[in-house]
C-alpha cells in the first residue's frame, strides 16, 4: 500500500488517482489530520507492506529502516511529487513491494539515496 503524507498537495494526488496509482493519505483516508512525525512511525508499524511518500526531510534517517514498511523522502518541488512517485514505484531496483521493504529513500531529481536495513553504508542509484 502507498501512503502520502499531508504534504502531498491536491494536484500531484489527483495526478496519481488519474495514472491509477493506488493511495492513501495521512489525515484523509488513515490515521489523522495534524499527525506528528512522532506519531506516524508507530502507525506505519502496524501496518504491512507500506511506502510512505512525503517531502518532510526528517525521516531520511537509517534508524527508520524496518522489514515492514520503506519510508521515501522526495526532495523535489511540490508541483513534481507525483511524477517521482511514478518514478520510485517503476524503478528496476523499487518495483515491488519486496524490493522497496527496509528502506529509507531519499529521491532528487539526480539520484535517489538509500539506506538498507542492516545496512552500515548508505547506496546511491540513478535513475534509468
Amino acid at each position: 500500500m502507498n501512503i502520502l503524507d499531508e504534504n502531498i498537495i491536491a494536484s500531484q494526488r489527483q495526478l496519481l488517482h488519474d495514472r491509477k496509482i493506488k493511495f492513501r493519505q495521512i489525515g484523509r483516508h488513515i490515521g489523522r489530520s495534524g499527525m506528528d512525525d512522532e506519531e506516524i512511525i508507530p502507525l506505519l508499524h502496524q501496518l504491512n507492506s507500506i511506502t510512505f511518500f512525503t517531502q518532510d526531510r526528517d525521516f531520511f534517517y537509517r534508524r527508520f529502516c524496518h522489514p515492514r514498511y520503506c519510508l521515501v523522502h522526495l526532495v523535489v518541488e511540490k508541483d513534481e511529487a507525483a511524477e517521482f512517485v511514478r518514478r520510485v514505484l517503476r524503478h528496476p531496483e523499487l518495483n515491488t513491494h519486496a524490493k522497496r521493504m527496509g528502506k529509507v529513500i531519499k529521491v532528487t531529481r539526480d539520484h535517489l539515496y538509500v539506506w538498507r536495513l542492516h545496512a552500515q553504508n548508505r547506496e546511491i542509484l540513478d535513475w534509468p
